[in-house]
């Protein structure tokens, strides 16, 4: 759990909020909590990378037809 408290009695509560939501950001605790918003099934390691390669291999070819100006 993540704590914080005035460094001073004259520090402004939009210092300490944003050192507070910089110490979050630091700590993985919201990338966590959206990753286990939904339930995923669990799938092997070779249908991940053979889903990675087929991504991949579409972005490229988007790409290419961006350069070439189709569409």
């Amino acid at each position: 759990m993540i704590q914080i408290t005035r460094k001073d009695g004259k520090e402004s509560l939009e210092n300490m909020l944003r050192r507070f939501n910089r110490k979050v950001q630091q700590s993985g605790v919201i990338l966590v909590a959206k990753q286990n918003q939904y339930f995923e099934k669990p799938i092997s390691k070779r249908e991940r990378r053979l889903k990675a390669i087929i991504r991949q291999e579409r972005k490229a070819i988007k790409m290419k037809k961006i350069k070439l100006g189709q569409k």
